[in-house]
Order: C-alpha cells, then structure tokens, then sequence
C-alpha cells in the first residue's frame, strides 16, 4: 500500500518541512520491492528487443499496456510510436517529465542473461532504463493522483539518437498547455546516490557534415597525371581544425572532427573521389552557425588550391541539427531543492558542461526545461563503461532513484506554481477539455 504523503490539500503552498517530505517518501516506495521489481522487469524486456529511432513499436506497446494497467489516460501515436499520458487534475498547472526510447546501432558486447536479442542493435545509452523510471515515476504519481495540485504529462519520446523526435513530439502537440519540463540521463561516471547538473549550457549544439572532394584518378607511379583527392582531403581536414585553434575565441568552447575518411581501394591506384565527413559543435547558436559556414568554405575553397571540386551536404533532414542543451535558472533552483532534500547536499553535483548533444534542447526552445545526470557507479559492480559502449550496462539499482526523483520535480512543481486567478469552474472546465483529448487505447 502506498504510503501517504504530508501534502496539504488546499490551494497554498504546503510548509517547507513538508515539501522536503515528498522526495523521501517517493523514494522509500520506489525501492519497495512490488515496484523496484516492476522497473527491473519492464527495463530487461525493453533491453531485450532494441529498437532503433521510429521503429520503437514494441517498447511504445509496453509503455501503452503498463499504462493501461495502472489507469492513466495517453495519446497515442505521436511522432510514430510516441506516447504521452496525463496523471493529475487534468487542469492547469502542466509539468512534464520525459525519457528518451530509442536504442543504438551496435552489437552488444556484454554477455549476460539479459542481452540483446537483435543482431547489431543495443540499449548502450540507458534509453530502456530512462523507460522503466518514467513508468515507475508513473506508478507513484497514479497513486498519489488525488493530491497532485495539477497534471503531469508523462512524455515518452521516440528518436533521440539522432532523429530530433523532440522536435516532432513538439509539433505534434506533446507540450501543449506544459509550462515546464524535466528530463535526466543516466551517468556512469558518478556514483549512484548522486545527481550532476548545472544551470545554463549543459550540452553543446550538435550538427553532422558530409563532403565528397573530387580529382582524377590513375596510378599511383604517375601522379602528374591525376588530380589526387585524397592530397586534397588531408588538407581540408587539417585546415578544418584551424577553425577552432584560430578563428574561435578560446573561451568559447567548439568543436569540429573529421571521424569519416573513404577514399581509394588499392595501394597503387589515385581514386577519383574521396569522401569525407564530421561533425560541429558549439554552445553558442551564433557560433555554431559560423561553423556551418566556415566548414563548407574551407572545404571548397581548399579543394580547389588541390585542383578538385568539392560538394558539402550538412542534410538536415535526415540528420537535424541539434540546440544546446540550456537549463533554465529558475527550474535550476527547483531542482536543486528537491535533490539535496531526497539525497543530501554533498550527494548534489555541479558538473562542467559537455560537448555531447540531446534532443531534449528542442522542448528547451519552447519552454523552460531542465536536464541532469544520474549517477549509477558503484566501484563494488564493476567498471561501469560509458555510454554509446558495446560493454555499456545499468546498475539497476538506480531505477528506484529516477522514480523518485521524476515524481518528486513534478510534484513540488506544481505544489509551487499554483494558478493565482483560476476560479474552481474554470479548471474543472479546462480538466474536462483537456481530458476529451486523451483516451485509454491500445
């Protein structure tokens, strides 16, 4: 049975002792066996069949059930197999809490009962276990449904490696009427019991780039004969790097790297053509922008002292830029808050900006949203990898503190955020409109 938590039931905000009351109650639940167990069995299942960006039918089939089990509302589908649900009131205030999906293309390299049994496909970015927390942040928060002070929407997004399901989650109405939203990764390099965040740039804007430089192939013993491309490649790609060591101000972090060089098939022959390609970073819009069009000058423009021609494509479709991951200031607070009360102020982590990129920045364009890292590491387990590792795995015994922490940010947000001039009808009314757009379906 669910342990009733000290929330008082009027319009005020409760006492602070007992809003520091809310994440350690959430989290005593969230390790009770019933739902600890529940999290482990959903997240193996999830591990076991991995699905890559817009394929995730079966994951998205296992989210709609657990939610039809335990009574929440959804809609589905947006952005092909995503699924946002409704705990709450069903009226204002919305906060939404959010976990990514989508699984990697890469072969699984841990050998255990549970591993993946799809050749070259694998959860090496703790997506399976981002699933199992929402749905357990989701039990906690079905049973404390009559004393939330609002509605939380439970967004599960397809597509985060690299497809910007965000961004489609957006435009398909997912955020409509959320005033904020939450969402974490887990993080191997911190020890489990702790969080890592800071406000502002967390993440880096993230963009790919593809380009073919073009000659004229021959042999290799008669080079005044050919155009050689692969001269010129090495070239642009030693002149990409002066774009951040000459052009960039030094305390304005970028990046730009090269990771693809295809070009030739024998030792003795010039090919015609060589493929290059790379990806940007920056925290700044203007300064990725800049990136954008300096890569693609340097690259023609080098090209042709080579004699060569060269075509850049940065094909924003099928691989959207990302935004800088950028957490608001306020909702900083709010977490900060919330974690020391669940896990004590030297367990609350501030953490350097990264240059990896999320998807999660697109919901940060519309509204304030927050983003922070759980830590998994226990020395005890074993070397845990980092992510996008073919020997990635979970300590699962964080499940429960992503549960809590979920259910504890959404909560204390809406105990805070009250609506100052709503009248009693017109959130009933606004509860009843709003509930008419979700349905139970599967």
């Amino acid at each position: 049975m669910f342990m009733p938590l000290p929330i008082s039931s009027n319009q005020s905000l409760s006492p602070e002792p007992e809003l520091a009351q809310i994440p350690v109650s959430f989290l005593e639940h969230a390790k009770r066996p019933e739902l600890f167990d529940r999290m482990v069995s959903i997240r193996r299942k999830i591990h076991e069949n991995p699905e890559l960006c817009y394929e995730e039918f079966e994951t998205s089939k296992l989210i709609r059930a657990e939610l039809d089990r335990l009574g929440i509302p959804y809609r589905y589908p947006l952005a092909e197999t995503g699924v946002v649900g409704l705990v709450g009131t069903g009226g204002p205030p919305f906060v939404a809490i959010r976990a990514d999906m989508d699984a990697l293309a890469m072969q699984e390299s841990v050998e255990w009962e549970h591993k993946s049994k799809v050749a070259g496909k694998m959860h090496g970015c703790g997506h399976d276990g981002h699933v199992a927390m929402l749905l357990g942040a989701a039990s906690l928060l079905q049973e404390y449904r009559h004393k939330l002070q609002g509605t939380v929407v439970l967004v599960f997004q397809p597509a985060e490696e690299g497809g910007a399901g965000a961004k489609k989650m957006i435009e398909e109405g997912a955020l409509e009427h959320v005033s904020a939203i939450f969402g974490l990764h887990l993080a191997s390099d911190h020890p489990i019991g702790s969080v890592a965040s800071t406000p502002g740039p967390i993440l880096a804007a993230s963009g790919f780039f593809e380009a073919v430089i073009s000659g004229k192939g021959g042999h290799a013993a008669i080079p005044q004969h050919t155009i050689d491309p692969i001269l010129s490649a090495s070239n642009v790609i030693v002149s990409l790097q002066h774009l951040v060591s000459r052009e960039a101000d030094p305390l304005d972090s970028q990046v730009v790297t090269v990771g693809k060089f295809q070009g030739g098939g024998a030792f003795n022959v010039i090919p015609d053509s060589v493929t290059i390609g790379g990806t940007f970073r920056a925290f700044s819009k203007d300064s990725f922008f800049q990136l954008k069009k300096r890569i693609e000058e340097v690259i023609t423009r080098q090209a042709s002292v080579q004699r060569c021609n060269a075509t850049v494509l940065f094909n924003e479709i099928a691989k959207p830029f990302y935004p800088a991951t950028i957490n608001d200031k306020d909702l900083h607070e709010h977490f900060q808050k919330v974690a020391r009360d669940l896990l004590g102020s030297q367990n609350v982590l501030e953490m350097k900006p990264l240059m990896g990129a999320e998807d999660f920045s697109f919901y940060q364009e519309v509204i304030p949203g927050y983003y922070f890292f759980l830590g998994m590491k226990n020395d005890s387990q074993g070397q845990f990898k980092p992510m996008h590792s073919p020997y990635f795995r979970i300590n699962e015994d964080v499940l429960p503190y992503g549960a809590a922490f979920h259910a504890s940010l959404a909560t204390r947000y809406l105990l805070e955020n009250q609506p100052k001039s709503t009248s009693a009808s017109d959130q009933k009314t606004e509860s009843t409109s709003t509930k008419g757009n979700f349905r139970d379906e599967l």
